[in-house]
């Protein structure tokens, strides 16, 4: 034992006379840790600029450096031809639903986190994903904590006059968070959706279900006149509204049933009047449902009276092609198309949900004459709340909200894609499909021009952009999304 006491003494003296010849100096033992060298790369001359997301997430969202040139055109590969000469719609933009519940989370942030937070989503610059549309909730959603209107009363009683009519209950945090995304984005667009009319209009006097009775068919239009007056007052102007969310669903909570021939007597007789006798120009947007019932906004469409109040229509996909955004566009080519709800199912599958997604809302509906695209909700906690008692129990937000902590989700990469780089006002152009790569193209204010392609194979894919005669090659993985501008 002496022996060994005696060699650990000398190995500490050698150690010590060690460091007193090479200026040895005692380090936090933080600091000693070796940390990775983080080395700008210097960027490759190129033509397009790639950003890329792997079905793996080995990739999110960044912009790769790699050398895209255009040159003279060759035929090793397939082509995707970017045709400026031919134009279609009009952009408006691409975003998500600030569901209430949303607002909730995103407002119990630190303040500093939160205002980053809304920044990174919102401000339209090289350096966030620049979000220009949302969808809001009239009263509650199912993503809500629980079911309300703007004007609840006790069973029995009525308010015809709307004197109780009210949007305090949106003062604690939707109003908040919309006037902060005014402030970095004060041209974002906002569609305004009800769930269900206050329960007193209803046949059945509850939250789930029922029609709306015949005789507050002016009522709720003076409602909706209010509501988006009271948002004006507030600096939120209300772009749009749709009569009703999902109007041939009755079982989610709340809920509203409104078939297509009462909801064009409805809009005819009383909303798109109502509207005009306040001098209000929110659009009014129809049907606001599945892509399997396009017999639903065209039968509000053939009625001249009612059409002529119209903007347009507004689909989900949930049921249906999206191509049958086209079958509406076609009967009423001088009506707008709009898609405004899509969500993912948690926990998801990232690699299934962005190849789905990209393809059918992303590329799919602007090439069926889209003006936007809205993911559903933006943000839940750990458990998909909050919702009310019979509302969706699994909707994964774009972002997943835990305490301080905030997750990026398959749907914040899905709408980056294409809302950092095709602005409000871009149209969209020509493109042709090339084989197990469904793409889109748009041109921006700016002139610059944006290719978004997935690559729905399973194995890598290689191809040539081509654009005014020049082409350049570019490759995706399986599963892959990418976005190209030049």
């Amino acid at each position: 034992m002496v022996l060994l006491k005696n060699i650990y003494k000398l190995n500490i003296t050698a150690v010590l006379l060690l460091c007193a010849l090479t200026s040895c100096k005692k380090k936090d033992a933080a600091v000693q840790e070796t940390k990775p060298q983080v080395t700008e790369e210097k960027p490759v001359p190129t033509d397009v600029a790639f950003w890329l997301t792997n079905p793996d997430r080995t990739v999110l969202f960044q912009k790769q450096n790699i050398g895209l040139l255009f040159s003279a055109p060759n035929t090793l590969y397939s082509s995707i031809e970017v045709d400026t000469t031919q134009t279609y719609q009009t952009i408006d933009g691409f975003g998500y639903t600030l569901t209430g519940g949303s607002a909730m989370l995103i407002n119990s942030l630190p303040v500093a986190t939160r205002d980053a937070l809304l920044e990174e989503l919102f401000k339209p610059d090289n350096t966030h994903i620049g979000v220009s549309y949302l969808r809001i909730s009239i009263g509650a959603s199912d993503l809500s904590d629980s079911p309300f209107t703007y004007d609840d009363m006790p069973a029995g009683q009525t308010d015809v006059n709307l004197n109780q009519f009210s949007i305090d209950r949106e003062r604690a945090d939707l109003i908040p968070v919309l006037k902060k995304i005014i402030s970095i984005a004060p041209t974002v667009k906002i569609l305004g959706s009800p769930w269900t009319a206050p329960t007193w209009m209803k046949t059945n006097g509850g939250f789930v279900g029922g029609n709306l009775k015949p005789e507050y068919y002016s009522v709720y239009s003076n409602y909706l006149v209010k509501y988006i007056k009271a948002m004006q007052a507030e600096g939120i102007t209300i772009d749009a509204i749709t009569p009703q969310n999902e109007p041939l669903h009755g079982g989610n909570n709340p809920s509203m049933v409104m078939q297509a021939a009462d909801q064009a007597i409805f809009i005819r007789d009383h909303l798109g009047p109502a509207f005009r006798n306040a001098n209000l120009n929110t659009k009014i947007i129809v049907y606001d449902h599945n892509a399997d019932r396009p017999d639903y906004p065209i039968t509000i469409l053939n009625d001249a009276q009612a059409k002529s109040f119209v903007d347009g229509s507004a689909f989900h996909l949930y049921g249906g092609s999206i191509s049958a955004l086209s079958t509406v566009h076609n009967a009423h080519p001088d009506k707008n198309i709009y898609f405004t709800e899509q969500w993912v199912g948690g926990p998801g599958s990232f690699s299934g949900d962005l190849k789905w997604h990209v393809e059918n809302l992303i590329i799919g509906a602007p090439r069926n004459w889209s003006r936007n695209v809205l993911e559903w909700n933006l943000a839940a906690d750990p458990n998909y709340r909050p919702y009310t008692n019979g509302g969706c129990s699994t909707c994964l937000g774009a972002l997943t909200i835990n305490g301080y902590n905030v997750t990026r989700n398959v749907s914040y990469y899905i709408i980056a894609h294409a809302s950092k780089f095709v602005r409000p006002g871009s149209v969209r152009i020509a493109s042709n499909m090339a084989t197990n790569l469904p793409n889109v193209a748009f041109k921006n204010p700016d002139g610059k021009k944006v290719l978004i392609v997935v690559n729905t194979s399973n194995s890598s894919e290689t191809f040539n952009i081509k654009f005014n005669g020049k082409t350049t090659t570019a490759s995706l993985n399986g599963g892959a999304v990418g976005t190209f501008v030049w």
